[in-house]
């Protein structure tokens, strides 16, 4: 029995209500019965037991995981999946995964906008470094004042760390393996 393996099927109250008066007259139970079923159905297929043990697709569907959630829940990940233009079942599998292998927790195209976003915050920055060196250098140009330029680089530099701090924070959120709500 330990190795023996479960098959099931959804099936209206109707067909079950059936199933069971069929199994009933067999004087059976319902999975004694759905085993004979099986049995016979694998037995007079055809299928070769070679053709079952090379096929490395049907070791796959073992592989799929069903998940109950809760109503407002499922909204929640279907509103997060398409904003992600992803499928529901292929965010979750991306969460997942990058979960169990400690992997970065942002689908890549999003992680690297975050990256893309700090380098060009680093660019404004070393510009707006230069515009206060040449203010100061050449007092009576017509450029904005050193004090207008050191506000705007310190203002860059605040956010080129916050992004930084947020892609941090959130590969550390799932070191933990859930996220840590600080607001």
């Amino acid at each position: 029995m330990g190795t023996t393996h479960l098959i099931a099927a959804r099936v209206s109250p109707e067909t079950k209500a059936r199933f069971r008066s069929l199994a009933e007259q067999q004087q059976m139970t319902e999975s004694a019965l759905l085993k004979r079923l099986v049995d016979m159905a694998v037995h007079t297929g055809g299928v070769n037991d070679a053709d079952v043990l090379k096929s490395p697709e049907r070791r796959l569907r073992g592989a799929r995981l069903c998940v109950r959630l809760h109503p407002d829940d499922q909204l929640l990940l279907a509103e997060r999946a398409a904003a992600r233009q992803m499928p529901a079942a292929t965010y979750v599998s991306v969460l997942v995964r990058a979960h169990l292998r400690a992997l970065s927790p942002l689908p890549k195209a999003e992680l690297m906008e975050l990256r893309r976003s700090v380098t060009e915050l680093s660019a404004i920055g070393r510009n707006l470094n230069q515009l206060a060196r040449l203010a100061h250098q050449r007092p009576g140009s017509v450029t904005p004042g050193g004090q207008v330029l050191q506000m705007m680089l310190k203002v860059c530099e605040a956010m080129r760390a916050h992004t930084k701090g947020l892609i941090k924070a959130n590969a550390r959120s799932w070191e933990a393996g859930h996220a840590n709500d600080q607001t």
